[in-house]
């Protein structure tokens, strides 16, 4: 899936990943992470998610990283953000009290650029990318955040009846990407009311994934 392909999504309007509201499962689901005020939290492929406003709210330093400068442009602007915005290494880097965005390929972030995290929160980003890419998306993160514990929501359905994005991620693949690095937990599996797309049904899951070296310590 090239870049075309979202910034294309974004110049059309063509959003339908993007949530009016906080999601129900960050809600639920944070406090699970046990993070203390001022961590920093990871928000990959983050868009112009509400997510980041509620994780502020709850004290935190947020991360974004997103490919589209039309996404984290109206991110700033619904929140009534006025950033300071610097070019380094490829990426445009918006930022703001509390709040640091990088706009450009997620791949191309470093550990130096990004500096430590506590926690990772993935809504969209893992279930947007094709397999292929998958596999890289969970090996970067890895890279970026080795000892950050992540909060994913994953999508499980039928792949005949749509063929994404987004993508289903059933549980047997969450383990084939973060199992040998990370103690998972399945914290929910609950039906997505009116299924995807009104297409078929499909299952919200969400996972936490706790790295071994902080689960054993």
């Amino acid at each position: 899936m090239e870049p075309d392909f979202w910034h294309q999504r974004w110049q059309q309007q063509q959003i339908g990943f993007h949530l009016p509201a906080v999601n129900p499962h960050l809600h639920k689901h944070f406090s699970r992470l046990k993070l203390a005020p001022n961590a920093r939290v990871l928000l990959p492929l983050c868009g112009k998610t509400r997510d980041i406003g509620w994780l502020l709210q709850q004290g935190m330093q947020v991360v974004g990283v997103e490919l589209s400068a039309l996404a984290v442009e109206a991110l700033f602007a619904e929140a009534a953000l006025n950033p300071h915005i610097t070019q380094r290494a490829g990426f445009v880097c918006y930022q703001a009290p509390g709040l640091v965005v990088w706009q450009g390929d997620f791949f191309a972030l470093t550990p130096a650029m990004l500096g430590p995290m506590d926690a990772v929160y993935d809504r969209a980003a893992l279930i947007a990318l094709p397999p292929a890419m998958r596999v890289r998306y969970a090996q970067q993160l890895q890279r970026l955040a080795p000892t950050a514990s992540q909060l994913i929501v994953t999508l499980d359905y039928d792949q005949r009846c749509y063929a994404g994005p987004p993508f289903s991620v059933p549980a047997r693949e969450v383990l084939q990407h973060y199992a040998q690095a990370y103690a998972i937990t399945a914290l929910d599996d609950v039906n997505m009311a009116g299924g995807l797309k009104g297409l078929c049904p499909a299952q919200e899951q969400v996972w936490q994934c706790v790295p071994h070296a902080v689960s054993l310590g």
